[in-house]
């Protein structure tokens, strides 16, 4: 029966599986095409052979590759001096926590926030000593560039370090004060009083050191001609240059005024430079270029009547330059139209005009609307008070005398340990050894530049490293005795910290900027001099500054401020 069902069921199936039979006709075709369009291919249909593989990239080219790994090097080296950068500035921002007031170590007072007292207050172990700060501002000025700061080339800010910064990223806490010094007492003490506009119950006290680094720096000599005080603008203080600056805009301003007379514009807008140092070449230079590259611009009517002349008493400008460097810069000045006048000597300045003598011995009374005095030094009230305690060591009335005349206490106690004296150590003559005087409030062979200052405050924070090595070393021998132990081997090492090295300055050469984008320098290197001038040097110049600023915030303010000024001009506005 199962055989008989499955030969049917097979027939039924094949008779099923026959195709039908159509009628042959003219839709033969379209009923083939159609079939074809819609039957599944069979197993045994061939597959369709793979697609052909991609044709090979074209090989680059050798500049194309060298280009392709410039540009990784590039974006590598922004993302990590950016990342660097970052860090910097953030550690900066963030100072750490600090070692408090230690009653057993010795108390260092530091009078002023100039370049020997910076100097000293970065290179110093603060973790040797207690260390008080007291200065009239809170800040240290990088005075090289103050001309800049006259003539709206910098921002005020761009030149100035708050203390503080410096201050704070040391291991121990440094206190600091905004108090002018009234007086020093060789005795050991230091008076000091708040003079600022707002003062609390107490704006005066006397506190005790055991070191007093006294660099007060030094005030401008006026030689007492009559009129400097009330009429000329200095240039050693950011207030001076604001002040000047205020005043040559008043200047330009009033000159334009309706109705002014020809002699009353020129006399207005005649600017006089008096002292031919670096400072007074540097004010000229930026007041030409102030006026060359902006007031041309924007006063025409009156940037053509402007006249710079400098003034200065002696044969020569620059007299610490090289002879070839004075003749350039002399003729610099002459394309720049910048009159010099060398050994004429001022006699008087008035409101509205500058007394000279020539040097034939004419008298000349010159109109002039605005004076810059750049001369020389002098020492400051509380130097001369300072001085007149010593009159047999200080005799020199420009400034504080040191060495030559220390004397020294012939006992030697733990608490009051002087070493043997010996020359050039910076200490104030006619003292215990324990005032040491550095900067322009000296007299000594070294000229009153920043160059020399730095030099001698990092050498006096060498020094006191030495001094606290020492102190210890003597501590320890005194413990030593009292145990009964042998101090034959701590002895020999106290003889080698004894004998302490006396400063050597180091003169790393002379820059000024001359104006137009040109500068001067007298350069020393391997015991060999090298005297330059033009853009090259300006360039140089420019660099040099840079790097001798105190901090990343100030070299990235004065790079940026070249910047704007190169692309926007110098600020025309009176503040």
């Amino acid at each position: 029966m199962p055989a008989i069902f499955f030969r049917a069921t097979t027939s039924v199936s094949l008779i099923r599986s026959l195709p039908r039979q159509f009628p042959l006709g003219p839709r033969l075709g379209q009923a083939q095409v159609f079939c074809k369009s819609f039957s599944t291919p069979s197993v045994t249909s061939q597959t369709p052979p793979p697609p052909p593989p991609p044709p090979p990239h074209p090989e680059l080219s050798r500049w194309r590759r060298a280009l392709q790994a410039l540009g990784r090097v590039t974006l590598i080296t922004i993302l990590t001096s950016g990342s660097v950068f970052y860090y910097i500035t953030q550690k900066n921002r963030n100072p750490g926590p600090q070692l408090p007031f230690d009653p057993s170590k010795k108390n260092v007072v530091v009078v002023g926030s100039g370049w020997a007292s910076t100097a000293f207050l970065k290179s110093l172990d603060t973790s040797d000593y207690n260390v008080t700060v007291i200065s009239p501002r809170n800040f240290f000025l990088f005075t090289p560039l103050l001309p800049s700061v006259a003539v709206g080339t910098l921002a005020t800010s761009s030149i100035l370090q708050p203390i503080r910064y410096l201050t704070r990223h040391k291991d121990r806490k440094i206190t600091v004060i905004e108090a002018d010094a009234k007086s020093v007492d060789v005795t050991k003490t230091i008076t000091f009083a708040d003079e600022t506009e707002v003062q609390g119950e107490v704006s005066s006290t006397t506190i005790p050191f055991d070191y007093l680094i006294y660099a007060v720096g030094a005030e401008t000599q006026t030689f007492g001609i009559p009129g400097v005080k009330e009429h000329a603008c200095f240039m050693k203080e950011i207030q001076d240059a604001e002040k000047f600056k205020r005043r040559f805009m008043d200047c330009v301003e009033s000159a334009g005024f309706p109705g002014q007379r020809e002699e009353e514009i020129e006399r207005l807008l005649h600017m006089v430079v008096v002292g031919g140092g670096p400072t007074g070449i540097e004010v000229s230079g930026e007041l030409h270029d102030f006026l060359e590259d902006d007031l041309t611009f924007w006063y025409p009517e009156l940037s053509s009547k402007i006249k710079i002349t400098l003034i200065e008493a002696l044969p020569s400008v620059l007299s610490m330059f090289s002879r070839e460097l004075i003749d350039y810069t002399v003729s610099t000045f002459k394309e720049s139209k910048i009159d010099i006048l060398t050994g004429t000597m001022v006699k008087e300045i008035k409101e509205k005009s500058v007394v000279l003598q020539m040097p034939d011995k004419s008298i000349k009374e010159v109109p002039v609307g605005l004076v810059v005095w750049a001369g020389g030094n002098k020492a400051r009230a509380v130097s001369v008070d300072l001085m007149s305690r010593l009159p047999d060591a200080q005799k020199n009335k420009r400034g504080i005398t040191v060495d030559g005349n220390a004397t020294f206490p012939s006992s030697r106690t733990l608490s009051n340990v002087i070493d043997l004296y010996v020359k050039d150590h910076l200490r104030m003559a006619g003292t215990d050894g324990t005032i040491f005087a550095l900067g322009d409030c000296t007299s000594t062979q070294y000229a009153p530049t920043a160059q020399v200052a730095s030099q001698q405050g990092a050498y006096i924070a060498r020094l006191f490293k030495q001094l606290a090595k020492r102190d210890a070393l003597l501590e320890q021998i005194s413990i030593s005795k009292q145990e009964g132990t042998s101090t034959e081997s701590l002895e020999k090492q106290l003889a080698k910290l004894e004998n302490l090295r006396p400063f050597h300055y180091s003169h790393q050469g002379s820059l000024a900027y001359i104006g137009s984008e040109k500068a001067i320098a007298d350069l020393e290197f391997l015991h060999h001099k090298f005297s330059s001038g033009g853009v090259a040097t300006f360039l140089f110049w420019r660099s040099a500054y840079l790097s001798t600023l105190f901090s990343l915030r100030n070299r990235v303010l004065v790079a940026t401020d070249w910047l704007k000024v190169k692309l926007f001009g110098r600020d025309l506005v009176r503040d």
